[in-house]
């Protein structure tokens, strides 16, 4: 066995230098163990309240995009031609819509018959529209972690 050149034996036989840990250096490093392992489990938190975040950003999108295919397959021809009141011009009223994974979402719509002027035009007469649709989550708070209102601006010219 080494030593480091103290060789004076304890009352109950065992070398000075090999007596063990005392209480307090145990201690000190079940403190060190433990905010290491709180750090762990804060990056664990982190990461599942920004992955529902995500989620919820993904679904928002999906649903969005849901809108927009609809409102861009409805036909917008010149008259005589009968136009879907879908893209009459105006506000149109609120609706809900629930996800797959069962979150609901306010979707909010308006149609521009002018959108070079300011304020929502209503001119049934006008060649080109610009729709805005607005996907906000229920029950979100405005942080980027629940979620904020995803929203797209397109605009559809009238085809012959």
């Amino acid at each position: 066995m080494l030593s480091t050149g103290n060789t004076e034996r304890t009352l109950t036989g065992v070398f000075k230098d090999e007596r063990g840990l005392s209480l307090f250096e145990v201690v000190i490093a079940l403190v060190i163990l433990m905010v290491a392992v709180m750090g762990v489990f804060a990056a664990f938190t982190w990461s599942t309240i920004y992955n529902t975040g995500n989620s919820k950003r993904s679904q928002a999108l999906s649903v969005l995009q849901t809108e927009v295919e609809t409102l861009r397959s409805i036909k917008f021809n010149p008259p005589p031609a009968v136009i879907d009141a879908t893209l009459a011009g105006g506000v149109k009223a609120d609706k809900t819509v629930v996800a797959v994974d069962g979150t609901r979402y306010l979707v909010q719509t308006t149609v521009d018959d002018d959108p070079f002027t300011a304020g929502v035009q209503t001119d049934a007469a006008k060649t080109l529209k610009e729709i805005s649709i607005t996907v906000t989550p229920f029950g979100t708070n405005g942080t980027w972690v629940t979620a904020n209102a995803t929203t797209a601006v397109f605009r559809r010219v009238r085809s012959n």
